[in-house]
């Protein structure tokens, strides 16, 4: 049934006000935050300096960097956002005794061609002015053919993603292949990669894969609302790696980073509602783990703000093998929904079988090769069709009650190499459980 466009605006700006009433206090002016990690080297360039990331492979030194919208308007004289469009610097030192080829596709097979971006403007510009624009963008891109003994710069044009996203440059030269990932972000002052609790980071301990396991079956079940006197959702994966790892490795697979809440964000949240439009860094509300809200929350949203996937992450106290643990909760949203549970009376409406959301994750990281161990440990009894649990609105789910666990590699880790770690066994696969009879 569609709904009347008075009743849907006033379900949508009251679901996006649900946000706005759980801003929570370690976000809020005035509450100590940390800086999560550095975004990169300051690089001069031929048109100023950048905040770049670098990696070198058989002498070959690539650097990149996304341009934030005021950059790239500095460098075009236009405004490439205001046209989705966003701009990749690159930098290739091509020390190798050979020519190498900058393969621009495999960057995004959709980027834009400087001609084609340039008339993007054509209105703006008209006459001979437009044709001094085409050669502008022309000489600002980044050429494919790369001399040996040289180093070039420029810029590949792409659809715009806010926050950031993973881009791989790819060289290609004397029968040989060689990938460069980034993790790229474009900090606005909102996303919570940014800043975390001061409360996040704190390790007490470090601890043996054994006594890990120990540990995760003896964590909460579920998250919990913010005086802990109700189960949300289910606690139902554990990421271990470095936060930068952990980023590239999740922005890889199409994971946007996410917004944290403030009334900025709210008020972008309750226009995109009304206007049934998507808001792909959309904050996530908080839950409550180790006694305080996530420190990371990721998603990957479909094409209306009702409907997506989203992750939220804690640190935990303690290192394994030094290296740290993030405690997870992943689960899809499917719609909006009106409840008593909350001050607002919507809310949105998770997917029951939250097992199928936490096998995505662990899909959709072997298919990018980030993986060389997982496993899984019990987080609670089963919940099957039957008998669900429900989280903090009164949402049903069913669940194994397994929580996976996955160690993240360093570098591409084949298929082959993939290794379990051996704990539990889950039994039935998700859609499994969630079918009559089990069958």
């Amino acid at each position: 049934m569609r709904l009347p466009f008075s009743l849907h605006a006033a379900l949508a700006g009251a679901c996006a006000l649900t946000l706005a009433a759980c801003v929570p206090s370690t976000m809020r002016p005035g509450v100590r935050t940390t800086p999560l990690e550095d975004l990169g080297t300051v690089l001069s360039t031929g048109d100023g300096n950048i905040r770049a990331q670098s990696k070198t492979r058989d002498r070959i030194t690539v650097s990149a960097a996304l341009l934030s919208d005021g950059e790239a308007r500095d460098r075009y004289g236009v405004n490439l956002a205001k046209k989705g469009i966003q701009a990749v610097w690159l930098r290739v030192s091509n020390k190798s005794p050979d020519e190498q080829w900058l393969l621009t596709a495999h960057i995004d097979p959709d980027y834009y061609t400087p001609d084609e971006a340039a008339r993007q403007f054509r209105s703006l510009v008209p006459g001979r002015g437009g044709e001094a624009r085409q050669q502008k963008f022309r000489d600002l891109a980044m050429r494919s053919r790369l001399e040996s003994g040289k180093t070039y710069e420029g810029h590949v044009l792409i659809p715009r993603s806010e926050g950031g996203r993973f881009i791989e440059v790819t060289i290609n030269g004397s029968g040989r292949e060689r990938r460069f990932g980034f993790p790229l972000r474009t900090p606005d002052g909102h996303f919570d990669f940014e800043k975390m609790d001061g409360a996040a980071g704190k390790v007490t301990v470090n601890l043996s894969r054994p006594q890990l396991r120990t540990r995760l079956s003896q964590l909460p079940a579920t998250t919990v609302n913010a005086d802990g006197s109700a189960n949300g959702d289910p606690l139902n994966v554990v990421i271990v790696g470095e936060a930068s790892q952990m980023m590239a490795a999740l922005s890889e697979c199409g994971w946007s980073f996410t917004h944290r809440i403030d009334w900025t964000t709210v008020r972008r949240e309750i226009a995109a509602a009304l206007r049934g439009k998507p808001y792909r860094t959309a904050p996530v509300s908080s839950l409550y783990v180790f006694g305080r809200s996530q420190d990371l929350s990721f998603q990957r949203s479909r094409l209306s703000i009702s409907q997506r996937s989203h992750m939220r992450l804690w640190q935990a106290p303690y290192t394994v093998e030094g290296r740290p643990v993030w405690v997870g909760q992943v689960s899809r949203d499917i719609g909006i929904k009106l409840t008593t549970k909350s001050p607002t009376f919507t809310t949105h409406v998770i997917d029951p079988m939250v097992d199928e959301a936490r096998q995505f994750v662990l899909e959709s990281l072997l298919y990018r090769f980030r993986i060389h161990h997982f496993g899984f440990v019990r987080a609670s009894p089963p919940a099957p069709p039957e008998s669900p649990r429900h989280n903090l609105t009164g949402d049903p789910y069913i669940t194994d009650g397994m929580r996976l666990v996955v160690f993240l590699a360093s570098g591409p880790v084949s298929a082959g190499e993939v290794r379990d770690l051996g704990w539990e066994k889950t039994g039935k696969g998700p859609i499994e459980f969630g079918q009559s009879g089990g069958n």
